[in-house]
């Protein structure tokens, strides 16, 4: 992995602690952008779960034209994300013409230590990043942006807090368990990610029993959070983070959740299966050394599903 040191670009550190489990920096730019329509771009990957989140938030919010979007190439190679306007899904820097995204992060800190991440929130008034923390840019455009959209909430006040219980709960052991899993050094690391990982699909497989989406009858932020790790796992979590207990298709409830949201609009249009299996087969060489894209499994993730039956229903556009 890259990162920056006091400004300057280092191409190896160490992810793992002593005991071989990995650890997530935390992200460093942490404010809230003000509405206003045409200030502020979203610099992410169509491959990052992290950056995928404000996809669909954007998307959901009918947010297109009030907050622009650049899009790096899924290949991540020693100078970090980069962007590759002639491959396809991929853009200019359309707002800084920088060629890689680490470029923005030394513009906004020169100082600046800590890896290159997407999602950025950049303020082209203000040429800076206002926030690189996923979960605070959702929330920021659901409640700061909410005029400037189309009126759907995916954070009311009344359920707030049951929304953030459910995004802390699934964090660790799902969002980023896959991570624990995949980039553990040692087998006890790996068995204590990997058990937490799946006692933790369990559970809510088992919620999702009697309810559509994780907090009761409502889409929320949550289920945005949920979804863009649902999505990789039987095409990448499987196999090349060896998250190989069970596949997402062998749950009773969980598969049906997924195609649920996947057919939602805002969710699928916004998955690109392409950029994702690209990205973590050929970026992780310590994982997958010989960087092969596999050909499968091409889950059917617009088969029909019976979760309309239970309360609740998409947000209407």
């Amino acid at each position: 992995m890259h990162q920056f040191i006091d400004g300057e670009w280092v191409t190896e550190y160490e992810a793992t602690n002593e005991e071989g489990a990995f650890e997530r920096q935390v992200t460093t730019f942490r404010d809230r952008a003000a509405p206003e329509t045409g200030r502020y771009h979203l610099y992410v990957s169509y491959a990052c779960p992290w950056a995928h989140r404000t996809l669909i938030t954007r998307k959901l919010l009918g947010l297109e034209d009030v907050v622009s979007v650049d899009v790096v190439d899924p290949f991540r190679a020693e100078d970090g994300w980069q962007f590759t306007p002639e491959r396809e899904g991929c853009t200019t820097d359309t707002v800084n013409g920088f060629d890689y995204l680490r470029e923005a992060y030394v513009e906004a800190d020169p100082n600046y230590t800590g890896r290159v991440t997407v999602p950025v929130l950049w303020d082209t008034e203000e040429e800076t990043i206002v926030n690189n923390e996923s979960r605070e840019i959702m929330r920021n455009l659901t409640t700061g942006f909410a005029e400037l959209g189309n009126g759907i909430d995916l954070a009311p006040e009344p359920l707030r807090g049951d929304i953030d219980d459910a995004l802390d709960r699934i964090y660790e052991p799902i969002n980023n368990g896959v991570y624990r899993t995949g980039f553990a050094d040692t087998q006890s690391a790996y068995d204590e990610a990997v058990t937490e990982l799946f006692e933790e699909l369990e559970y809510w497989d088992s919620v999702l029993a009697d309810q559509r989406y994780l907090v009761g009858d409502r889409l929320t932020e949550a289920d945005i959070a949920m979804y863009t790790t649902l999505v990789r796992f039987d095409e990448v979590y499987h196999t090349h983070f060896m998250c190989n207990h069970k596949l997402i298709r062998e749950y009773d409830t969980l598969w049906p959740y997924l195609r649920d949201l996947y057919t939602t609009p805002g969710f699928g249009e916004t998955t690109e299966m392409d950029h994702i299996k690209e990205h973590y087969y050929t970026t992780h060489p310590d994982v997958s050394p010989k960087r092969i894209v596999p050909a499968g499994p091409d889950p059917e993730f617009e088969a029909p599903h019976d979760r309309e039956e239970l309360p609740g229903e998409p947000p209407a556009r």
